[in-house]
């Protein structure tokens, strides 16, 4: 038997080319993020809107932590200039 109280594993994948990051849960896409409250809200939207997203064990932050956004911030700068 399964154990009914496992929790899922959220994973918010390496930054893409453009900084965006893919989140999972298992072979799920979940959504898209470009941004730390991206990944709350797509969380939120699969049910899991109390999860503490910076401090908890089920999301693994894969190739950067959640203010590792490189390449959004690069172009948001270019454009205001």
């Amino acid at each position: 038997m399964g154990n009914p109280t496992q929790h899922p594993h959220i994973v918010v994948h390496p930054p893409a080319l453009d900084g965006s990051r893919r989140v999972t849960e298992g072979d799920t896409t979940l959504g898209i993020a470009t941004h730390l409250d991206d990944v709350v809200e797509i969380l939120r939207l699969a049910d899991l809107d109390r999860v503490e997203v910076e401090e908890t064990d089920l999301v693994e932050w894969q190739g950067g932590g959640p203010d590792d956004w490189p390449g959004l911030s690069e172009h948001h700068g270019q454009q205001q200039a």
